[in-house]
């Protein structure tokens, strides 16, 4: 869900942009900071354990939004009274209760 919530960030966006994307997941912010998600797919999506990556449809997707803005990932820990990061997770919860 974080990877989604990431691109469909960056699809709503009407033109190129610089953004400071804030997220708690250290494996979307890892995958870019680290450049494993361009490696992957450099590889034809095959991680350097020789493991198939997971969701590459959503890895190709972000990659090429990140081709058009100029995104800074900070990683945040979760649950650690960041305001923000708060508040996405009050949203996604309330979110998810209603398709329960």
């Amino acid at each position: 869900m974080e990877l989604t919530a990431v691109i469909e960030g960056l699809k709503a966006l009407k033109e190129p942009c610089e953004v400071t994307l804030t997220t708690d997941s250290k494996y979307v912010c890892d995958a870019i900071i680290k450049g494993w998600a361009r490696n992957w797919k450099r590889n034809n999506w095959v991680k350097s354990d020789k493991s198939k990556a997971k969701n590459p449809e959503l890895w190709d997707e972000l990659l090429s939004l990140l081709d058009i803005h100029m995104v800074r990932f900070v990683w945040v820990r979760g649950h650690n009274g960041h305001p923000e990061n708060e508040r996405c997770d009050q949203l996604a919860v309330e979110q998810s209760r209603r398709y329960k």
